[in-house]
């Protein structure tokens, strides 16, 4: 049991925040079902639930973003409506979301100055010393005259928690906030929530993680259906071990019996590693990279320099903090980004100058992070989206001519055999969920031609379930062959899957780490740049 799981919150009295029978409806969806649940002061309390549980509409009626159909709320034992995000910061509740939404062209100050009565004049002066108050109480240091955009992912995490706290808001909402962090960011996030739970602060922490959960919360709520299905409070967590949390969990998410290892190997992010018996050593890669370098946008971070190479069976993972080229890299590989130096080599050949559809044809599959937009096309059906990347040819089209019913009847079989949870093959994708889209790309990408699959952030945003589901089809592709390249910032995920770790920093590959007993501080070191 880690020292963060024991440890007991400050004594306080009262409640931060109360919800009595709290019920949301939207058209076809019972978001929340009369959820009643107390936020206290000095605790960090864990929200746990697959995707659509609740979660977001319950933190959303917190932020002021939605209003409850019934039930009530009340803050510091008093009944509010929460009408808009101003009034939610008004009356001491400060969220965080997943995404970072400060102006990257600002200074820190300027960043957290935002927001002022337009009618009076900012005070730098108090700013300042508002901004030293609080970097004293998170134990952070970071220049307040810095431009947001030069700070790590870390740092701006750090600058969202002073701007949830700026005007003394006394509960701290944190959605997802681990996910872009490397294991030593994770650390440091911990750090800061014990601080301000130790200062009485509520805090509300949202994550996919048991392992999270189990290492920071104070107390954990399991949302299941719109329904709150279970808490286990401090004495619990003190009392019990990591794996007896996990299944207590697992039980309530679920309502699995006991002994699903998997299912808490997954949710703890521990998943069996991958071990293809596809892989030789002595095998010729599939695809390599040599001295491949590429032109960047503002703001982006182009490829130095870069050599790898991906054996047939084998899964490369690549690590490191969200924009160091890792989407240079994945572009790169599928065609769809020129390389401005250096050779890509399929097979042994030169596939340079190719583009997206002469790769395809040589086995190439890409499986991008954004799922809608770049993946999939969200007005269209899902049986068109199934062919997306073979219009006009056969066997689902003749001389120009679409024959629907065979688009409609492979649909259906990889609808059935993917597990595709949609009302008809027919019914616009961008309606599905985020899991059910990647089902749909999978099931697109992995076709029998498949030679070389590049995964770009394949379970972000995923529950347990389907990044469960995602985790088995890549690791059963490089059993039967596939020389595959992982691109992830869930390093738990590359130690569960890869054979090999190569990690990115400023657009150059700095090390590549062979998986193993010491792969997770290594690799934690490179991101880091510390080695």
């Amino acid at each position: 049991m880690t020292e963060a799981a024991v440890s007991r919150p400050a004594t306080t009295t009262g409640t931060a925040i109360a919800l009595s029978a709290v019920t949301k409806r939207f058209p076809g969806v019972l978001a929340n079902d009369a959820i009643t649940l107390d936020i206290l002061p000095g605790e960090i309390h864990v929200l746990l639930g697959e995707n659509g549980a609740g979660k977001s509409t319950l933190i959303a009626m917190l932020a002021g973003m939605q209003q409850p159909d019934a039930g009530t709320i009340a803050v510091h034992g008093r009944d509010v409506r929460i009408g808009s995000p101003r009034e939610s910061l008004a009356l001491g509740i400060g969220t965080v979301y997943q995404h970072v939404l400060l102006v990257p062209t600002l200074t820190v100050i300027e960043n957290l100055m935002l927001g002022g009565a337009w009618w009076r004049r900012q005070d730098r002066g108090a700013a300042l010393a508002r901004f030293h108050e609080l970097s004293a109480t998170l134990g952070v240091a970071i220049e307040p005259d810095i431009p947001v955009g030069r700070l790590a992912l870390g740092e701006q995490q750090q600058v969202e928690i002073m701007r949830a706290l700026w005007r003394g808001e006394r509960v701290l909402i944190l959605d997802e906030p681990t996910s872009m962090l490397t294991p030593q960011g994770v650390a440091d996030l911990g750090r800061v929530m014990q601080r301000l739970r130790d200062q009485g602060v509520a805090i509300v922490f949202i994550t996919h993680k048991l392992r999270e959960a189990y290492a920071f919360g104070n107390r954990v709520s399991v949302l299941r259906l719109g329904l709150l299905v279970g808490q286990l409070g401090p004495d619990e967590l003190a009392r019990l071990t990591e794996a007896e949390v996990t299944d207590a969990v697992i039980r309530l998410m679920f309502g699995a019996s006991e002994g699903h290892t998997d299912d808490a190997d997954a949710l703890l992010g521990r998943g069996r590693r991958h071990h293809s018996s596809a892989l030789r050593a002595d095998a010729p890669p599939r695809i390599a990279l040599h001295g491949v370098a590429t032109e960047a946008a503002p703001g982006e971070c182009a490829l130095h320099a870069v050599d790898l190479a991906v054996r047939p069976g084998e899964i490369l993972g690549v690590a490191g903090v969200d924009g160091n080229g890792q989407k240079h890299l994945a572009e790169v590989l599928a065609g769809q980004r020129r390389a401005a130096a250096g050779r890509v080599m399929i097979d042994g050949r030169d596939a340079t100058a190719e583009g997206v559809a002469a790769r395809r044809a040589r086995g190439v599959r890409y499986v991008t992070d954004e799922r809608l937009g770049e993946g999939t096309i969200a007005a269209f059906s899902v049986a068109t989206n199934l062919v997306a990347k073979e219009i006009g040819r056969p066997p689902r089209w003749r001389h120009g001519i679409t024959l629907w019913d065979r688009v409609h009847a492979h649909a259906r079989e990889s609808v059935r055999r993917h597990d595709v949870r949609t009302p008809s093959e027919r019914t616009p994708i961008g309606r599905l969920s985020g899991g059910n889209i990647q089902k749909v790309l999978l099931a697109r990408e992995l076709d029998e031609d498949a030679g070389i699959v590049v995964y770009n952030k394949p379970t972000y945003g995923l529950d347990l379930h389907n990044n469960a589901l995602a985790r088995a089809r890549i690791a059963d592709g490089a059993a039967r062959g596939l020389a595959t390249v992982l691109i992830s910032t869930e390093l738990d995920e590359l130690l569960a899957l890869a054979d090999r770790v190569a990690v990115m920093l400023g657009g150059r590959v700095v090390g590549v780490v062979d998986n193993g007993a010491d792969a997770e501080l290594a690799i934690g070191r490179l991101m880091t740049g510390a080695a």
